[in-house]
């Protein structure tokens, strides 16, 4: 049995359309290239069908990834007056030497590091679950380092 994920409703939003491109434009995408490929005739040493056979796996292994998620997924509705940092809460946090920083804490199939989104299972993010502005929060990243930052700010809405 696969753990439970939690999902906000934004990435809910982003998987459903992101299986929907690939059931309904991507999969007919490679159909049609592996298609031209097999008449360019030997398929045994077609580079073009190959490519396209290795992107065809990809594609349909994303979307049983995808079906399996939100076949699976809770989706957290993040309170509006909340206080605390919960799941769905974006907080600003200010690191000991004065940066500032944004985070959205989100499911560990939404996080996006780039993108500000991190898990509640990663060490920051699991740091920050329960915890409200003006909070002193200090932990051992998954390095070793010691990581210490304040709660500036948590909001339910951004």
């Amino acid at each position: 049995m696969s753990k439970e994920m939690l999902l906000t409703q934004e990435g809910k939003e982003k998987l459903e359309q992101e299986l929907h491109y690939l059931e309904n434009e991507k999969r007919a995408e490679v159909g049609e290239r592996i298609k031209i490929a097999r008449e360019f005739g030997d398929i045994s040493e077609n580079s073009e069908y190959d490519d396209a056979k290795n992107e065809q796996a990809m594609v349909e292994g994303r979307i049983a990834e995808i079906t399996q998620i939100l076949a699976n997924a809770t989706i957290v509705d993040a309170p509006k007056r909340s206080t605390k940092a919960i799941i769905g809460s974006t907080v600003t946090v200010q690191y000991a030497d004065g940066r500032e920083r944004d985070f959205k804490v989100v499911g560990t199939a939404e996080a996006d590091s780039a993108a500000g989104k991190i898990s509640n299972e990663s060490p920051v993010g699991a740091a920050i679950l329960g915890h409200k502005k003006g909070d002193h929060i200090s932990l051992e990243g998954p390095t070793g380092k010691k990581i210490e930052f304040t709660i500036l700010k948590v909001s339910q809405n951004g």
